[in-house]
């Protein structure tokens, strides 16, 4: 049995995959945004160990979202499944004067992966739109540019895969993977989208939990449990660098 921690889990495909591994017994925390959607997260999961809260738009939320879930002790894995989508169709700022979207799907990744104790597995959820992200890594925070939500949002999915493989580069005795987990029919991805919903969740339950030699790799980048091929960028160093000090640079947090 393990114990996963999933961010964004009060709906969608966070809550999916929680219910997907409470089913084969492991642990799980939720996390949900404020008190009324744990509330609501603990209903939908059944049988989950507890809920955290945090608003991951804020800075200051998310280090203290990692407070708490430090306090409940070591996970053996973290799935870092929480995101909003690209339907923003001007820039909306954060209390820290931040892009929502970027704040949300890019730096509290970065922040609840320096900040929560180390686990055995780290899986992030990114997207085939990330092929069409910025690996020029300039203007992270869409100051100079004019907002586009779809190319905030594949921006923000590369930067996913960038942690994911930056965080299997630095630490060894970690595996960390990313994956997409198919255009699906969330309240994110719209009622029309083509791919199976009940395959989406599945890759990243397997990441977090399973024995298969080939689940228990790092660097890697997985689509329905199998290897796919995502941008070249996101595997130099130079660019994870410039990503990592980037986030430290707006968060205050370093990746140890």
């Amino acid at each position: 049995m393990s114990r996963i921690f999933i961010t964004g889990s009060a709906d969608g495909l966070g809550k999916m995959a929680a219910q997907l591994l409470v089913a084969e017994g492991h642990q799980v925390v939720l996390h949900a945004r404020n008190e009324n959607r744990g509330k609501e997260a603990l209903l939908a999961v059944p049988g989950a160990e507890t809920v955290v809260t945090g608003d991951l738009s804020s800075i200051a939320e998310t280090k203290q979202l990692a407070e708490q879930v430090n306090k409940l002790g070591i996970f053996d894995a973290v799935i870092h499944n929480a995101a909003v989508g690209y339907q923003e169709p001007s820039r909306i700022n954060t209390v820290d004067d931040l892009p929502h979207l970027f704040a949300i799907n890019s730096l509290a990744p970065y922040i609840l992966t320096c900040l929560i104790t180390k686990p055995k597995r780290l899986i992030y959820l990114s997207s085939g739109l990330h092929r069409d992200g910025d690996p020029s890594l300039k203007d992270l925070t869409w100051t100079d540019r004019r907002w586009n939500g779809i190319s905030a949002y594949a921006d923000s999915k590369l930067h996913n895969v960038i942690l994911a493989f930056a965080v299997a580069r630095k630490w060894a005795d970690v595996y960390s993977n990313a994956l997409e987990p198919g255009w699906v029919a969330t309240k994110m991805g719209g009622p029309g989208a083509p791919d199976s919903l009940k395959d989406a969740p599945v890759t990243q339950a397997w990441l977090a939990v399973s024995n298969d030699a080939e689940a228990m790799v790092s660097g890697k980048y997985f689509y329905h449990k199998k290897l796919r091929d995502f941008h070249p960028a996101a595997a130099r160093a130079e660019v994870q660098e410039l990503f990592l000090a980037e986030c430290e640079r707006l968060s205050g947090v370093r990746l140890g």
